[in-house]
């Protein structure tokens, strides 16, 4: 019940963090990287759900678990993704952008998309979902407490660069504290089903990592460019995930239900994935520094 009544604040306080980080004039940063944001924009839209749809087909998930994993596909990174782009010598202001822009349209799509994806796997009437009500909740713990966020550094930039690294920091421990103890409520469901989700997330993960890099290099983006590409294409916002899949499972009471047990798993192994990754990424880029 507390986790429950804690998850909500803690994703608004995650995406308040994220709107710390933020300036209006950040969004016009998209002019400056028109192709790097285009094809991120399109590998998060786009290809990321397509391919969680071949996954979840390929590894057999069972309905339940694939509705999961689209969830988790839909979402946006968050400030985790921009935390492991700045760390992998990466181009922070493309991410957060990225991250915030991607983040707002998902209001609009994350809604339908989940309601197609019930009515795919599951032979559900998509109405079960009421989309409205989701996007409003969507709304409410993400656009709201961003631009909460955005405004606060407008009126006091001072306050805003003083707390605002504390502030992330404070968020991704929330993040992480909110899985353990969403885990340890649900360790039967979540540890019985471990064998089986773990390989389908840490799969997801390194192919959008390596499509994100992929796509990147191909159209002539720099390293830097394209790794924040390959980041952002390829780590998702767990906690919004499974706030959604909290928001739509038919059943009520549960803590971590079967919709939102992908997105817990993923929390976990895309560490595993990604830290390697950035340390790669951000070896790379000391070399290109001091050689250049």
């Amino acid at each position: 019940m507390i986790v429950n009544l804690l998850l909500p604040l803690v994703l608004a306080f995650i995406m308040f963090s994220l709107g710390l980080g933020l300036r209006c004039g950040d969004f016009a940063l998209v002019m400056k990287f028109p192709r790097a944001f285009t094809v991120g924009l399109l590998n998060q839209l786009v290809l990321l759900p397509l391919v969680a749809l071949l996954l979840a087909h390929a590894f057999g998930l069972s309905p339940v678990f694939a509705v999961g994993l689209m969830i988790l596909a839909l979402c946006p990174g968050g400030v985790t993704s921009n935390l492991l782009a700045k760390l992998a010598g990466g181009n922070a202001p493309l991410s957060i952008s990225l991250t915030a822009i991607v983040s707002l349209v998902s209001i609009l799509t994350v809604p339908i998309l989940v309601s197609l994806s019930i009515s795919h796997f599951m032979n559900e009437d998509p109405l079960r979902v009421d989309v409205t009500a989701l996007g409003l909740k969507m709304f409410l713990l993400t656009a709201l407490p961003v631009s909460i966020g955005m405004i606060w550094t407008a009126r006091l930039p001072s306050s805003a660069e003083r707390i605002g690294p504390a502030v992330s920091r404070v968020a991704i421990g929330l993040f992480a504290l909110i899985i353990v103890a969403a885990l340890a409520k649900n360790w039967e469901i979540f540890s019985s089903n471990f064998t089986i989700l773990a390989p389908v997330a840490i799969g997801l993960n390194l192919v959008m990592l390596g499509l994100g890099l992929l796509s990147g290099l191909t159209i002539g983006l720099n390293k830097r460019d394209s790794t924040t590409i390959s980041i952002e294409s390829g780590v998702q916002n767990g906690t919004l995930a499974i706030a959604v899949g909290s928001f739509i499972a038919a059943g009520g009471g549960q803590v971590l239900p079967p919709e939102t047990v992908p997105a817990a798993v993923y929390s976990i192994t895309m560490y595993l994935v990604c830290l390697p990754f950035v340390l790669w990424r951000s070896r790379l880029h000391k070399q290109s520094v001091a050689t250049s």
